[in-house]
């Protein structure tokens, strides 16, 4: 049973991210075959707009694709992270992590490595200066590996690797405008 947050909703998790890819054909091929989500739901969009296609991506959670005959191309470190990831604009997706098993984390990483995609190795986030290291440690929370989908969305496999507490939410939020009023 959900609980309520502190404004009295009761949130169950995410339903499902919906994105824009150039070819569906493609798009299930990839979703579909190399990573083994079922295709769960199709829609052709009235009056030949398009088509919406749902996968199911395991625990009552989807990832949805729009296809838009007349949607503009994508622009690469503008709207979307760039091939090596990175920074994205304002208001944009970075990236889409699947959380997966830690102990599943090496077998996917070969999977896709023996299908072709060109997948990053194992990062081990922590909470060193550097937020990585090459080892898992006792501030390790969470590994993952990155890859791309056929229209360059940056995809992670994430496993997390211990349980929150109150200290992981410490840092202060960055007020932007409260900082440049100051700098001004």
């Amino acid at each position: 049973m959900p609980e309520s947050n502190r404004a009295g909703f009761e949130f169950r998790g995410i339903n499902h991210l919906a994105l824009v890819c150039r070819n569906m054909a493609r798009t299930v091929e990839f979703y579909q075959d190399i990573l083994g989500m079922p295709l769960i739901k199709t829609l052709n969009l009235p009056d030949g707009k398009g088509q919406h296609f749902f996968f199911d991506a395991g625990n009552d959670t989807s990832i949805a694709f729009f296809w838009f005959p007349e949607a503009p191309e994508a622009q690469p470190g503008v709207v979307q992270a760039s091939r090596g990831g990175g920074v994205s604009a304002h208001g944009s997706m970075n990236h889409l992590a699947i959380d997966v098993a830690p102990e599943h984390l090496e077998l996917y990483r070969q999977r896709l490595v023996d299908a072709g995609i060109e997948v990053t190795p194992i990062v081990n986030h922590d909470d060193s200066p550097r937020t990585i290291s090459p080892e898992v440690n006792a501030t390790t929370f969470v590994r993952s590996i990155y890859f791309h989908d056929p229209d360059g969305i940056r995809l992670e496999l994430a496993a997390w690797a211990r349980p929150f507490t109150p200290e992981d939410a410490a840092a202060p939020a960055v007020d932007v405008d409260h900082r440049e009023a100051e700098t001004a």
